[in-house]
């Protein structure tokens, strides 16, 4: 049934050992897309690789050192690259590269080497649709609509993509920006919060995801006050994935948020030339 939740077996406790290598990661995805200080980025993620194999091995965790390691290999190879809207070619070519290696690799990592089966993609699951699910379509739509022209064009964050004119400019930003969401779903909800839901609440292993979600969504230009709107879409998606148990769902609702924000910069760039908005 649609509303099923996900099963990741029983509960779990609200105090673990184990959510003090996930704060560590979640803090090392802050200073690797906001701050972009690679290096203590990178220590800090190593540290809390580190500890989540120590407490596995003193028993006090279990399975939190191959997930984690799991997470950071993707970490790694997303933050070895800046994230920054740029559509020039080489740039649109290498950061489809480097995106598609950071859900592959964790993936093969997660197969191959800890012989586990948490990271999947579970493209038809929950099908059909509840009523509730259409409707939110619908309300996404509505809200992407009414408050993403009001955000981008005010606070001026428009300005963190490129000025788009000539049509394969606009093809690629359009191509880039349903791209990048759909990997978003792929890595920070089908992977991070996948594996992190395996040892933590679901509301822990959610906002932990949104953490490293919205770290990234800031480095890509979701600025200024951009914050009020990504968590609590961050942490919607997570929800929305753990009742659908649907990556075709979680993605369609990126995907048509996305279309609003590939319009609305557009619009913003083009001196209101998508007259669809009340901006």
């Amino acid at each position: 049934m649609a509303g099923t939740a996900i099963d990741f077996g029983g509960p779990r406790p609200a105090w673990s050992p184990g959510l003090i290598p996930a704060l560590l990661l979640g803090g090392s995805a802050v200073l690797l897309f906001p701050l972009r200080i690679l290096v203590p980025g990178w220590i800090v993620l190593a540290a809390a690789v580190g500890l989540a194999w120590w407490l596995d091995r003193a028993g006090r965790t279990t399975r939190l050192g191959p997930d984690l390691t799991v997470i950071a290999s993707g970490l790694v190879i997303v933050s070895s690259v800046s994230v920054a809207a740029d559509i020039g070619w080489a740039n649109f070519f290498l950061l489809g590269l480097v995106f598609t290696a950071s859900v592959a690799v964790p993936y093969l990592l997660s197969r191959l080497v800890f012989h586990d089966r948490m990271t999947r993609f579970p493209w038809r699951g929950g099908w059909p649709w509840a009523p509730w699910q259409w409707g939110y379509l619908v309300a996404v739509l509505v809200i992407g609509w009414l408050v993403l022209p009001f955000y981008f064009i005010t606070s001026g964050v428009y300005a963190n993509w490129p000025a788009v004119h000539e049509w394969h400019e606009i093809g690629r930003l359009f191509v880039g920006v349903n791209a990048v969401g759909a990997w978003d779903e792929l890595f920070f909800i089908c992977t991070v919060y996948a594996l992190l839901r395996r040892h933590f609440p679901n509301w822990q292993a959610n906002a932990l995801q949104a953490i490293v979600f919205v770290a990234f969504l800031w480095e890509l230009g979701y600025q200024s006050w951009g914050p009020a709107l990504t968590i609590p879409f961050a942490l919607l998606q997570g929800w929305l994935f753990g009742r659908t148990r649907s990556l075709a769902y979680v993605l369609t609702v990126h995907l048509l948020f996305d279309l609003i924000v590939f319009l609305v910069i557009v619009h913003a760039r083009n001196d209101g030339a998508v007259p669809i908005f009340l901006l």
